[in-house]
């Protein structure tokens, strides 16, 4: 993993001001807590934190050809590139030789070799920057799915970038300024792809490169999804997505530190779990691949099932480790660890934005922790879900019929949007209007298959609305959490691939059992118990206690002093309204989706204006 961090400028001389570079990189030590390098040139500063997982000796960064005065370019890297072992053996025939056994090396002389086109013969998780001094520029280069963050902030005369908004921030030319678009993309979570919420901040979109020079920048997509008819039958495709599953989980167990995975008991990560643990056997590992769990303290007298939560998951995970053979690890959380400020405070910081749902991040933050006092590397489920059709609303009429992307829909429905309006902050806003304009923008980029029309198109951009905005939220939040603890995760069904083959079948053919994710079922079918395969989708545990309701009011209350800077959007009676509200307002589905989740937001929302110095112009 690690963090990259860099300025250029094109009218001064930044060799003295490596500085102000190393200051951006500190700013992600989490990141990359192994190793840091600054490395400057007349209009150039380069920055790098790292986490050592392949070659652990030799893959320094910045990185150079040769040496630092060589007049060749220059790489930071973030990520793995999956494939470099293939790629390094074709740049070898070509003539090129390797001083490492880092894919880092890889990355910079398939530049070298196939310049700008370098990109497409990637195949992982990866944020890259290049200068190139022969012609002064910088690339600035983001995987297919965006599993690896990458933002850039124009000056005057050049660019800053990094690999979080904080890098970008610790440079005296940037400001934390928040204007009504970019509230309107925290309370409402679009996640409109290139958008870094902070004026002037944009991110750099899954799948493409933007160029720098000194009359300006331009950006390229070197891919996209796109859409053609699917001609396997269903054996085929079943076969198909086994086939990709086991090399891509086999590609993804490399490292040079421990792997390990994250099980919850669901399909995704019970799939996962059991792929990896058959691989070890068929590279004949002696040791058992670890697999972690988190559950919190009392859950299974307590819990009770409602419309998304049917069952807890632990008797599940428990499951799936004995009949794969892993060492299963349980991490055991109570309401204080969720509650206990330093994590709040690592969670924000590490996020840099107030976008929340709650006790998720802080017992992600947890696990994470938890996980790498064991492993470096970690393998998780997201994406699985948008692709091959998981969530309710793919199978809810009213949301598939609906006007607007199926995540809002199901807020509305549950009460959010109830919420955000009786605490006087929707109008404030103006939402109704961000959102229709944002979910018109996003059809618009959906790919058409000529001849596709009725439920088989409308199913095609419900995919699509999941796979290019909902699942940048989550996969931001996973790399986020997981890197304050210094932890690499892995997503192995954001393979390029893979998304490609299984967004092309039909929908018919997803769920030709009539059931949420049948292909992958089906694919995994032999590596897993028959109580997870029959089992309805249950999503990331989150707890039920009404004692971290009462503790969340507590801290709601304490936003009505004089001052508050949430105070600048919602009215305190708005906030007295909140407080108002029964205990039992907070329970179940609408509450967590609802009430809860609107305190929680702006409880957040207050601490990182505060703690950010963000200035709200709105």
């Amino acid at each position: 993993m690690c963090g990259l961090a860099g300025w250029v400028g094109y009218d001064r001389d930044l060799t003295q001001l490596g500085a102000t570079a190393q200051a951006m990189t500190a700013t992600m030590a989490c990141r990359g807590p192994d190793d840091e390098g600054v490395w400057t040139d007349p209009h150039v500063a380069l920055g790098h934190c790292r986490l050592s997982v392949i070659d652990l000796e030799g893959g320094r960064q910045p990185m150079h050809v040769t040496a630092p005065d060589d007049g060749l370019p220059t790489v930071v890297y973030t990520g793995e590139v999956y494939n470099f072992l293939e790629l390094k053996e074709e740049l070898s025939g070509l003539g090129h030789e390797f001083r490492t056994s880092s894919d880092t090396e890889v990355v910079l002389h398939a530049y070298l070799q196939w310049g700008e086109e370098f990109a497409e013969r990637l195949n992982g998780m990866y944020a890259l920057a290049i200068w190139d001094p022969r012609t002064e520029e910088l690339l600035l280069v983001r995987d297919r799915m965006g599993v690896k963050p990458l933002f850039y902030y124009p000056t005057r005369d050049g660019v800053l970038f990094g690999s979080e908004a904080k890098a970008i921030l610790a440079h005296p030319e940037a400001e934390a300024v928040v204007d009504r678009e970019g509230l309107a993309e925290i309370f409402a979570i679009i996640n409109t792809p290139g958008h870094a919420v902070f004026k002037g901040m944009h991110e750099v979109v899954p799948g493409t490169i933007v160029r720098f020079t000194d009359a300006g920048h331009s950006v390229r997509t070197y891919w996209e999804l796109t859409a053609h008819p699917h001609g396997d039958d269903l054996d085929t495709t079943i076969a198909r997505v086994r086939e990709l599953l086991d090399d891509i989980v086999r590609r993804q167990l490399i490292a040079d530190v421990p792997v390990g995975t994250l099980l919850s008991g669901g399909l995704d990560s019970s799939a996962l779990t059991a792929l990896a643990a058959k691989a070890f056997r068929d590279q004949g590992r002696t040791e058992r691949v670890k697999a972690f769990s988190i559950d919190f303290k009392g859950n299974d007298e307590a819990f009770a099932g409602n419309g998304i939560w049917q069952d807890p998951d632990t008797p599940y995970a428990v499951e799936v480790a004995e009949k794969c053979g892993a060492e299963h690890i349980i991490v055991e959380l109570e309401n204080a660890d969720v509650l206990d400020e330093s994590i709040r405070a690592r969670v924000l910081r590490c996020q840099d934005l107030p976008i929340s749902t709650g006790d998720m991040e802080h017992s992600l933050l947890h696990l994470c922790t938890a996980l790498k006092r064991q492993v470096t590397v970690a393998l998780s489920g997201e994406t699985a879900d948008e692709l091959f059709g998981g969530y309710n609303w793919f199978f809810d009429q009213e949301a598939v019929e609906g006007d607007t992307f199926p995540w809002y829909d199901a807020w509305r429905r549950l009460g959010g949007l109830d919420t955000m309006k009786e605490i006087g902050l929707w109008d404030r806003l103006g939402m109704e209007e961000y959102v229709k304009a944002r979910y018109a923008e996003a059809l618009g980029e959906v790919p058409r298959l000529e001849g596709e029309s009725g439920r088989e198109e409308r199913m095609r951009e419900l995919l699509y609305l999941n796979i290019s905005r909902w699942e940048n939220f989550l996969l931001d939040r996973k790399d986020r959490i997981s890197m304050a603890a210094s932890l690499e995760v892995r997503v192995p069904f954001t393979d390029h691939r893979l998304v490609e083959y299984v967004f092309n079948v039909p929908w018919e053919m997803k769920t030709f059992d009539g059931r949420e994710k049948s292909l992958l079922r089906a694919a995994t079918a032999d590596v897993l118990p028959e109580s997870v395969l029959t089992r309805k989708k249950s999503p990331y545990p989150s707890t039920q206690d009404h004692e971290y309701v009462r503790a969340l009011r507590d801290k709601v209350a304490a936003l009505l002093h004089e001052g508050s800077p949430v105070l600048q959007l919602v009215p305190a009676e708005g906030i007295q309204r909140l407080l108002d509200k029964p205990l039992e307002s907070y329970a179940g589905l609408g509450g967590l989706w609802g009430t809860r989740a609107v305190m929680e937001r702006l409880v957040e929302f207050n601490t990182w204006v505060t703690e950010y110095g963000v200035r709200v112009e709105a």
